[in-house]
């Protein structure tokens, strides 16, 4: 009677532990929950049966042990190349549905036919984060849509910022270089931010965005996400438009401050994420594009191909076009998160895609970077795989499906291979984008008298900024507030004033507790030889 009544305690507590814990501390015993029974008899990788006394290996071979050697095998060989970058992340399933007609713009089908559902993957990211890294750290965020569409997947890559920090591609190595880890001490090094900001001008927009209210939201449901380039679209009868895709956030975005952020879990993104999804507190952003006509774009007194400022209001129209919901956790981590292979190369018939050299070459580089984490079959393992697929390409480092079985291997052929297709709308006309090289700070100057919208946003910039230059040289300090007052001259006076005031501040010594050595330690006895 005791016994029954202790496990009828420990039941009581147990629901009780359920209740008040969040979904994603308590996984495992949701696990046991819905598996009340083993999910079936152990094997080796070959699917040999284990049988109990294999599982110690004490006092036995355990070289003759094949349990032994799968595991200890695989475990050193587990782990794929890190993301160089967005590395740290995390990720849901969920569906795109069309809200809006807007079939006037784009005969792409996935965004075509209002009340159409799409199936989609999402994966969260931060720029320079490695994995293992804090979500809340200041940095830029990613928001990566893989589409499943009928006709073949788009990925929409897009960041938690409307800017880029750069033009030109042969930039890509040398900022993230910049942005990540001195090679020496393998620390966070803001004099390599601020000379890289300080040697290229026109990444300051970008810097600025960093350092404001938008470098930590709070968390990846309460973020807006840009793609920040202008795509070229066409609808069925050929005629372009060249958009801008955003998607807002329907939770209200919401930013921590620098205090804030460092209070959190460093998995606290992820954790946020997981349990919103697992109590049905579904994610929402809506879609929508902001639009220029052909006519529109030959108006403009501005580049609107250029990724590092905003269109200007007044130029353009947005358009809405639905809404994303994330609504499923992947029950592997791994498998989709890690495995998943995003490239912004991967488009659909009625998005031609940007034509400004830095995606030409983001795509190229895209798709290296994933033959060099997951191999060259990486769009056939199942989180990339399209819904449709008809290939030349064979062979390679699986997995490999079905590998076309036995269908002719190359092309042209006689004898009924996959043969290509007609688009009768496709553009007839490519455009050719000359990007000018001047320095342009008028839209960092634009952020921060008026795309901020209050005193307090921009005197957190202004103390964000001062802080990040505290250990930094009085050489590059001053460049920093030269390039700022150049900027806009407040700014350049508020920082400096800040600057001062913070380097006057001493640093406050960390409070050490002193660990009194064991009593035995004193009193070892060394034997001689």
């Amino acid at each position: 009677m005791q016994v029954h009544t202790v496990n009828v305690l420990c039941s009581d507590k147990f629901h009780e532990y359920m209740n008040a814990t969040d979904p994603a501390t308590c996984q495992v015993y949701e696990f046991r929950n819905t598996h009340p029974m083993p999910i079936g008899i152990l094997t080796t990788d070959t699917g040999k049966l284990v049988e109990i006394r294999e599982t110690i290996t004490l006092n036995s071979d355990a070289f003759s042990n094949s349990f032994h050697e799968d595991l200890q095998f695989h475990f050193n060989n587990e782990r794929i190349p890190e993301r160089v970058v967005h590395a740290k992340g995390g990720g849901a399933f969920g569906y795109f549905e069309v809200t809006h007609d807007v079939s006037k713009f784009t005969k792409a089908d996935v965004l075509n036919g209002v009340g159409k559902k799409t199936e989609v993957f999402v994966r969260f990211s931060s720029a320079t984060e490695q994995l293992g890294g804090n979500d809340a750290a200041r940095d830029i965020k990613g928001l990566s849509v893989k589409f499943y569409t009928k006709e073949g997947n788009w990925d929409l890559l897009c960041l938690s910022t409307p800017v880029f920090f750069f033009k030109d591609p042969i930039h890509f190595p040398s900022f993230f270089h910049a942005m990540k880890r001195n090679p020496k001490t393998n620390l966070i090094d803001f004099s390599m931010r601020w000379d890289f900001v300080t040697k290229q001008p026109e990444s300051l927009n970008g810097f600025l965005y960093l350092l404001s209210d938008y470098g930590i939201p709070n968390g990846y449901r309460k973020m807006d996400a840009f793609a920040i380039h202008t795509f070229e679209i066409n609808n069925k009868h050929g005629d372009k438009y060249f958009v801008r895709f955003n998607f807002r956030t329907e939770q209200g975005e919401e930013a921590l401050t620098s205090a804030e952020a460092r209070a959190q879990d460093p998995d606290y993104y992820n954790k946020d994420l997981y349990n919103a999804i697992e109590k049905k507190n579904y994610p929402i952003w809506k879609l929508e594009m902001d639009v220029m006509t052909l006519n529109d774009i030959k108006r403009v007194d501005y580049d609107p191909f250029d990724v590092t400022r905003l269109w200007k209001k007044g130029t353009y129209t947005t358009v809405p076009i639905g809404c994303l919901v994330l609504n499923k956790n992947p029950d592997n981590f791994f498998r989709t998160v890690e495995l998943s292979a995003g490239n912004p190369g991967n488009l659909v018939p009625g998005i031609p895609g940007p034509l400004d050299n830095l995606f030409r070459s983001r795509r190229m580089m895209y798709r290296q970077t994933q033959v060099h984490r997951l191999k060259v079959n990486h769009n056939r393992i199942r989180i990339n795989e399209p819904l449709y697929w008809k290939v030349y390409n064979r062979d390679g480092r699986p997995p490999v499906r079905e590998n076309m079985k036995d269908a002719p291997n190359y092309y042209p052929n006689s004898y009924n291979g996959p043969v290509p297709y007609i688009d009768p709308a496709r553009p007839k006309e490519r455009f050719t984008i000359y990007e000018r090289n001047a320095v342009d700070l008028e839209p960092a100057a634009y952020f921060y008298n008026h795309y901020l919208c209050d005193e307090g946003q921009r005197q957190r910039l202004v103390n964000n900024t001062a802080q990040s230059l505290v250990p930094v040289s009085p050489y590059l300090q001053q460049r920093a507030l030269r390039l700022l007052s150049l900027t806009d001259p407040q700014l350049g006076i508020r920082v400096a004033e800040c600057l001062e005031e913070a380097l006057e501040t001493p640093t406050p010594a960390p409070h050490a507790i002193k660990i009194p050595r064991h009593p035995y330690e004193g009193n070892k006895h060394y034997v001689h030889l």
